[in-house]
């Protein structure tokens, strides 16, 4: 189970994440789409270096081996504009991972990402108007890409976590469900006890 940063800064953040990975969380994606290359260097700094090997940087990725970061991301539109960008590929970087918004955009991604968002499931519970225009667990039926891993991103919530892993998703990635809760670390644990019956 993936959780993904709150866009914006909120109060405790860093107290929540550290909480979180105490909790069991395997991976945080770092998304500060606002952020200059010095507020997320700042940011991270404040990041136990214990779990700076579990995070996965969304932007300014040349900060990822200054931070012993192995993972980073790629948007959409980075993936299909600066794929070759050599900056981007860091020999500390293995692990890469990308999104997508349509099964087809999935299942043409070459061989390099670990894993890709696909999105949004559910209408979104962090962004307003943000809802599906096709049914993706009818799509994921013409899944081809195997080697891939697809992650359910948008609108993940304890109510339909049961639904999503029965239908197809190797994983989910969790955002508004974590941080418009007013109990981040009790949802966390409430998603990664259901997330976790299906994989033990």
């Amino acid at each position: 189970m993936i959780v993904i940063s709150n866009p914006f800064t909120i109060a405790d953040e860093i107290r929540i994440i550290h909480s979180l990975f105490e909790e069991g969380l395997s991976m945080l994606h770092i998304r500060k789409p606002d952020f200059s290359e010095m507020e997320m260097a700042q940011f991270i700094h404040q990041i136990k270096p214990e779990y700076r090997s579990n995070l996965v940087l969304h932007s300014h990725h040349e900060l990822a081996e200054d931070f012993g970061i192995n993972r980073i991301h790629f948007s959409e539109k980075e993936r299909k504009s600066q794929f070759d960008n050599p900056v981007r590929f860091s020999k500390s970087c293995r692990h890469k991972s990308t999104s997508t918004h349509a099964i087809e955009d999935f299942n043409a991604l070459e061989n390099d990402f670990d894993y890709a968002f696909l999105s949004p499931v559910y209408k979104s519970i962090s962004k307003d108007d943000y809802s599906p225009k096709t049914d993706l667990f009818e799509a994921l039926k013409s899944r081809t890409n195997i080697k891939t891993k697809v992650i359910a991103l948008g609108g993940i919530s304890p109510e339909n976590l049961d639904k999503t892993i029965q239908n197809g998703f190797d994983d989910v990635a969790l955002l508004g469900s974590i941080w418009k809760n007013e109990n981040p670390i009790k949802q966390f644990k409430l998603c990664q006890k259901i997330v976790r019956s299906y994989f033990q």
